[in-house]
């Protein structure tokens, strides 16, 4: 028996970066159909713990789902099922792995959509993405995605990290998004990021009246709710794990019901406008996670990506892109009385 050699073809279509997130349930097949590999432990692996172990006879597995795979009943060694992560191999054991396809391992798969593509070229796509599209894989949400659609769009997207993915929105989050369809691009696009150079701006609907400075800046560092781990918060960087995060919000308009404002961001952290809005005392209308409320037909966080502005990645010409409101928004902008003119880059 070959040390750690797979046997057969692998029916089952993974990538490195989809891991399964603890609680996941690896137990949930798509299907009957399963592949087994087996494989002697090296002497170099003698004493390894079980589950590292297992990354040798599966690399393109995380650990993470390896140890699933164990609590599951699909690890043997020699002969015997065994479910503890830290078991200790020993050179010459016999490990057999069966995998299934789960749900995971069928992610990064083409889904055909009706994708709005605002622009493309040889080298970038903007997309206006609607509010309800997850942008990539995750658990609970492995089809459907912005990743699969871009798959079934671009058959050369496969070969691009994360299809070319080089920023995000929110689920519930609608508006522009630009794709890289090059590695170049890809490059290019990530290092403009990283230096603030890609203008985002968004519109949103605050509950409360604004008052105060027609502009703010909320510099406030963001990181995991302490009490609650499914929520960001402004943290003190003394005391929780966190990063430096940085909004712009500009007042546009009030009612008696609460305000819209443009938001320019600095940084990109997640969920950074409804958490920094939230914090200065206006929640979005419909972020049930962070205080607001459901008004006027609007039933998803009232933040929309209008407008995206960059230098082309391999050109160097300027572009800016807007997107207009979707039907929710724009009801609920026009029940509220509320209006906006687009500004300039």
């Amino acid at each position: 028996m070959n040390t750690f050699l797979d046997q057969g073809l692998a029916i089952i279509s993974a990538t490195p970066s989809a891991t399964l997130d603890e609680g996941d349930a690896v137990d949930e097949v798509l299907s009957d159909a399963s592949e087994t590999r087996q494989g002697e432990v090296a002497v170099a692996q003698h004493g390894d713990r079980l589950d590292r172990a297992l990354t040798h006879l599966a690399p393109e597995f995380s650990r993470n789902y390896l140890q699933q795979l164990i609590d599951a009943g699909w690890v043997q060694i020699n002969g015997q099922v065994v479910r503890k992560h830290a078991h200790k191999v020993r050179a010459a054991d016999v490990l057999t792995l069966e995998l299934h396809p789960t749900p995971q391992s069928q992610a990064f798969k083409p889904q055909a959509m009706d994708l709005v593509v605002m622009y493309q070229d040889p080298h970038i796509l903007v997309i206006d993405k609607p509010a309800g599209m997850v942008v990539h894989p995750a658990p609970g949400n492995w089809s459907g995605t912005l990743l699969n659609g871009l798959l079934a769009l671009d058959e050369k997207m496969v070969a691009m990290p994360r299809a070319g993915i080089v920023h995000r929105l929110d689920k519930d989050t609608s508006g522009l998004m630009v794709v890289a369809r090059t590695r170049q691009a890809m490059d290019a696009l990530v290092a403009a990021i990283a230096v603030r150079s890609v203008s985002r701006q968004y519109l949103a609907v605050g509950h409360r009246t604004w008052s105060g400075k027609p502009s703010v800046c909320v510099d406030a560092p963001m990181g995991r709710d302490p009490r609650n781990r499914l929520r960001m918060a402004v943290v003190d960087l003394l005391k929780t794990p966190g990063k430096t995060a940085k909004t712009d919000i500009h007042f546009v308009a009030n009612t008696v019901d609460g305000c819209l404002v443009r938001c320019v961001l600095h940084t990109g952290r997640t969920h950074q406008i409804r958490v920094h809005m939230a914090s200065i005392g206006h929640p979005l209308v419909a972020d049930k996670v962070y205080g607001g409320t459901d008004r006027d037909g609007m039933v998803r966080q009232a933040l929309h990506a209008f407008r995206l502005a960059f230098d082309h990645p391999v050109t160097g010409a300027a572009l800016a892109f807007e997107s207009p409101v979707p039907a929710d928004f724009e009801h609920l902008l026009k029940t509220w009385g509320l209006s906006y003119n687009s500004p300039t880059r």
